[in-house]
C-alpha cells in the first residue's frame, strides 16, 4: 500500500507554554523559556541554565492509579496528547473501537532511577521505592503508560535515539500508516528536566554559561555561542491515513511527504557534515521535490560550536542557491533533546498555520562561512506551505522530515 499521510492532531507543553495558543504567540514574539536553577548551583553544575517548564497537576484528570507510574516527561507527554487527541477529534470511544497505536521517543528517565538508588542504600530495604517506581524508570514508560491510561490497541513501543527520538518516532508512525498497517498512531517526544537527567551532560562541558542573561544564552548560528542550555517538555502529533482523516472529517495540519536518514559512521558526539546531507538528500528524493520547494527550515541548531557550522554546511550543500528561511526554535526552547524532533514539528505547524516564521533569537553575527543563509533573523510574516524539519543525535543518528500544507 501507499497511503498518503496526515496530521490531524498536535499538543504541546513546553517552556514556550502549556498549550497550543501559549506556545504560538511565544513563538510569533521569540519568547524565551530559559531560565535559572537555584538547585544546580548549590550541588556543583558548570552551568545552572535550564528551560523553566511548570510542574503539572494531574490530580484532576488521573486517578492516583494512573499518576503513580509516571516520571515528569511522562506527566507532560500525558497533557501534550490529551491536547493533540482533542484537536484531532479522538474521544474515548474511538480509542476504544479502533487500532489506534503510540510511538513515543524518550532516552532516559534518570531522576526515578537515582531516586530508587538513593532510597535502596538510604533504607535498605527495595519495598519502600514504591509500587510505581519501575514504570517511572524504564525508557518505555510513556508509551507503557499512556497505552494504558488511554486504552490504546496497536502499535505500542518507545524510540531511543538520543536528540533524534521524537523524530524518528514520527517518521516511522509515517512509514506504519504509509504502508496500511496502522491508520492512526500517536507520535511524538518527552524529555524530562530535572537536574538528575543533566549531570553528565554539564560534565562535558557542553552547556552555555552565559548566566549573566539567561534568556540569551541560547544563540544558534551566531558567532559568539557558547554552549547549548538543557531544556525538555513533551509534544504529541496525531498521524493517520488521508483516507481515514477524510471520512470521519477530521482537521488536517498538515500532510507528511518524506521521511528522510542516516547515520554518521563516525565520533560518537562530533557531528560531520556528510551524514545530515544524506538525511535530506534522502528526504527531498522521498518527497519528490526540489531544495527550491523548500519554504522554510527548523534546524537541529543547539547553539554548539561545531553542531551549528557543520549542519549549516549540509544544507548549504543540499540547497544551494535555494535559500529558505532558516531558524532554530532551540533559540527560545534550549534544546529539549528526546523531545526535540516532535516539538519542533509542533512549532513549524502552528508558524505554518499562522502565517509566520519565528525568529533565530539571539543570531547577532553569523560565522563567516554561512553567513549567506536566509537566516529569519526577526519574525518574519509570510505564508508558506512547505517546510522540513532536521533533529540530530548522538552516535551520530539524523531524522529529516518534510511537511506540506494540505
Amino acid at each position: 500500500m501507499n497511503n498518503r499521510v496526515v496530521i490531524t492532531g498536535i499538543g504541546i507543553y513546553s517552556t514556550l507554554g502549556v498549550n497550543l495558543e501559549e506556545v504560538r504567540n511565544s513563538l510569533y514574539t521569540g519568547k524565551s523559556g530559559i531560565g535559572i536553577d537555584p538547585e544546580r548551583e548549590v550541588i556543583g553544575f558548570r552551568s545552572p541554565l535550564t528551560g523553566v517548564i511548570p510542574k503539572p497537576n494531574l490530580k484532576e484528570y488521573l486517578k492516583r492509579r494512573d499518576r503513580v507510574g509516571l516520571p515528569d516527561q511522562g506527566e507532560y507527554a500525558y497533557l501534550s496528547t490529551l491536547e493533540a487527541l482533542k484537536e484531532a477529534g479522538i474521544d474515548e470511544d474511538m480509542l476504544l473501537k479502533e487500532d489506534v497505536g503510540i510511538i513515543f521517543g524518550n532516552d532516559s528517565s534518570a531522576k526515578s532511577v537515582i531516586e530508587a538508588s538513593d532510597t535502596i542504600r538510604l533504607k535498605k530495604d527495595t519495598t519502600l521505592t514504591g509500587s510505581g517506581s519501575i514504570f517511572q524508570s524504564m525508557n518505555s514508560t510513556v508509551t507503557m503508560n499512556l497505552s494504558t491510561i488511554f486504552k490504546l490497541r496497536g502499535i505500542n513501543f518507545t524510540v531511543s535515539a538520543a536528540c533524534a527520538s521524537g523524530s524518528h518516532s514520527i517518521g516511522l508512525g509515517y512509514l506504519l500508516v504509509k504502508q496500511g498497517l496502522q491508520n492512526k498512531v500517536i507520535c511524538g517526544g518527552a524529555q524530562e528536566v530535572n537536574y538528575q537527567s543533566m549531570g553528565s551532560f554539564d560534565g562535558l562541558s557542553t552547556f552555555s554559561m552565559r548566566t549573566d542573561a539567561p534568556e540569551k544564552a541560547s544563540r544558534p548560528f551566531d558567532k559568539d555561542r557558547d554552549g547549548l542550555v538543557p531544556s525538555g517538555g513533551a509534544a504529541t502529533v496525531i498521524i493517520e491515513s488521508l483516507e481515514s482523516a477524510q471520512k470521519r472529517g477530521a482537521t488536517i495540519f498538515g500532510e507528511i511527504l518524506g521521511y528522510g536518514f542516516s547515520s554518521n559512521g563516525e565520533h560518537i558526539s562530533r557531528p560531520n557534515i556528510e551524514g545530515p546531507a544524506k538525511s535530506l538528500e534522502m528526504v527531498l528524493n522521498q518527497a519528490q521535490l526540489t531544495p527550491k520547494d523548500i519554504h522554510y527550515i527548523n534546524a537541529h541548531a543547539t547553539s554548539t560550536p561545531i553542531g551549528d557550522l557543520n549542519e549549516a554546511k549540509a544544507i548549504q550543500r543540499i540547497f544551494g542557491n535555494s535559500r529558505p528561511y532558516l531558524s532554530s526554535t532551540k533559540s527560545m526552547t534550549g534544546h529539549e533533546m528526546w523531545m526535540a524532533g516532535s516539538s519542533e514539528i509542533v512549532y513549524s505547524l502552528l508558524m505554518m498555520k499562522n502565517g509566520f516564521i519565528a525568529p533565530n533569537i539571539n543570531l547577532n553575527t553569523p560565522d563567516d562561512e554561512i553567513k549567506d543563509i536566509n537566516f529569519a533573523y526577526e519574525t518574519v510574516e509570510t505564508e508558506f506551505d512547505t517546510f522540513l524539519s532536521n533533529s540530530f543525535g548522538f552516535g551520530g543518528t539524523n531524522s529529516s522530515i518534510i511537511i506540506r500544507k494540505f
